[in-house]
């Protein structure tokens, strides 16, 4: 579907409550869009209603491209929950556009996590925040527990952090705050 400035927000932010959407940002004008486009035309017809597809033409909505930082194109943002989880900017073979979108179609990152935890039984101590919804008493747990870990477990620790990260989307205020004292505990 095409999008413009005055639909955006209804049919990529909102609609990515309930799956996830991907964003074709490009012009006519660009060799590598044409090339690319036709790909994730197909690729996500392919994956039969599990990811949206949405283009924006950049030379018609500039606040689109200027608000979600485009400065080459093609450039494909995936939303989820109304956020960015992942992004390629470029022409990409039709194996990496397979991969992308196979990653969004799945299971949310959470759901993911929660099924791998109780199956092996680590961490239960953030099962129940997990299955709350409560990204931040889980970070923070995960948090205290990694400066006195062995290696393994620090890097477990960093594991699922990261998956939780993604998740929330890169430019969510939990994610881009955790992020940080992830890395100060870690380096």
């Amino acid at each position: 579907m095409d999008v413009t400035e005055a639909t955006f927000s209804e049919q990529v932010i909102e609609r990515s409550r309930t799956l996830p959407v991907v964003v074709d940002f490009w012009a006519e004008w660009c060799g590598p869009c044409r090339a690319l486009t036709p790909v994730l035309e197909r690729e996500a017809e392919e994956r039969e209603g599990a990811i949206e597809l949405a283009k924006v033409n950049v030379d018609e909505n500039p606040v689109l491209a200027q608000t979600y930082g485009i400065r080459g194109i093609p450039a494909v943002k995936a939303f989820r929950n109304g956020s960015i989880i992942s992004e390629f900017v470029g022409a990409q073979s039709p194996q990496a556009v397979a991969a992308f979108l196979d990653a969004l179609a799945g299971p949310p990152e959470r759901e993911r996590l929660l099924q791998e935890l109780e199956q092996s039984g680590e961490f239960p101590e953030i099962l129940g925040p997990l299955v709350e919804g409560d990204y931040e008493r889980t970070l923070e747990w995960l948090l205290g527990e990694a400066p006195g870990a062995a290696p393994e477990r620090r890097e477990r620790i960093r594991e699922i952090m990261v998956a939780l990260f993604r998740d929330l989307g890169q430019d969510d205020p939990v994610a881009v705050a955790y992020r940080r004292r992830l890395a100060t505990a870690l380096y």
